[in-house]
């Protein structure tokens, strides 16, 4: 296959970090979506796109390095982020890297993703690997405890060493429009970020219509979120195409009034290699090149990774492997 770079993303272009707007309701109250044209769209990726062979591992190692491998079960502990840890650093067997050629630049993921408390596990483990800690904070995944609770808790994921964070906002203000409440809470969370960037949770399964999932997006942005992102991964309904088509469209609206560069993370449901392939045809198609990149996208998942290896070992060997061999930890 041919060999990726990964120093493509010291060699892009630095971008300006989201420092947020003044709310601007009239920049997206008065939006429309036509569902019929967003699904008949969304639809057409997976039958109009195919890679195969060569292409499709270039593609699928790509999508390994946008993961945020992710554990948020309510029996976590410090050993099983610590092997976690150990699998973000090398996703891959030695024997798939070298049957990849890429025994110089071993391909890692793009984060680790674990509660507040699982954080300086993550941070011990990941030391001196480069790859950032991401805690979910704010009340995860509901988002109902007070607002000096949230902000306390990114404050204390922050404080234990977590790079980014994955705030979930309140969905009821959405349901009553008030934008203004969500956008003061938003940029809350902004201000208690401090340099950890911001992920802002959406849980589009739970807003009901895709215009509430447009502007919550804006409102998100207008606050100064560093990535906007579909699910946590409870909802009845988590990431779809559909859903992800109308948030790009409005983060590429926001990027081009503002000239900020806004980041998209799916989540929940991904769970195969072609899931993989059909949000990054996505990204190329709506935002260019550029979104492929971890600084600008990532995926939010678990399971994935496994069917990724299953992909990549079968382009190295000709043979599909068990799913047992790909043990996540």
């Amino acid at each position: 296959m041919t060999k990726p770079d990964h120093s493509t993303l010291q060699r892009l272009e630095n971008f300006r970090r989201n420092e947020g707007i003044s709310l601007r309701i009239d920049a997206f109250e008065a939006i429309e979506v036509n569902l019929s044209a967003v699904e008949r769209r969304a639809s057409t990726l997976p039958t109009r796109r195919s890679v195969k062979k060569e292409y499709q591992a270039a593609w699928l190692v790509k999508a390994l390095t946008c993961i945020d491998l992710t554990t948020l079960a309510g029996d976590d502990t410090p050993d099983r982020v610590q092997r976690l840890c150990a699998k973000a650093r090398r996703p891959l067997s030695d024997e798939l890297v070298e049957g990849l050629g890429l025994t110089a630049t071993p391909p890692r993921v793009g984060a680790v993703c674990v509660y507040p408390t699982m954080v300086p596990a993550a941070v011990n483990a990941l030391a001196g690997s480069g790859i950032p800690v991401a805690s979910v904070a704010t009340g995860f995944p509901a988002g109902l405890t007070p607002l000096p609770q949230r902000l306390a808790e990114i404050r204390y994921a922050v404080g234990e060493g977590a790079q980014e964070i994955d705030i979930v906002i309140n969905r009821a203000l959405v349901f009553r429009q008030d934008w203004f409440a969500l956008y003061d809470e938003v940029a809350a969370m902004r201000e208690a970020c401090g340099e950890a960037h911001l992920k802002a949770i959406l849980a589009t399964g739970d807003l009901k219509t895709l215009r509430n999932v447009y502007k919550a997006s804006m409102v998100s942005m207008q606050a100064g979120a560093d990535f906007i992102k579909t699910s946590t991964g409870k909802e009845d309904v988590n990431a779809t195409l559909p859903v992800s088509l109308v948030m790009l469209r409005a983060l590429r609206d926001y990027g081009q009034q503002t000239g900020f560069k806004i980041g998209f993370k799916p989540a929940g449901g991904l769970k195969t290699a072609k899931d993989a392939l059909n949000w990054q045809f996505l990204m190329k198609e709506e935002l260019g090149r550029r979104w492929l990149e971890p600084d600008l996208f990532r995926i939010g998942a678990s399971s994935l990774l496994g069917d990724i290896e299953r992909q990549l070992e079968h382009y190295v060997t000709g043979r599909y492997s068990a799913t047992y061999r790909h043990a996540l930890a």
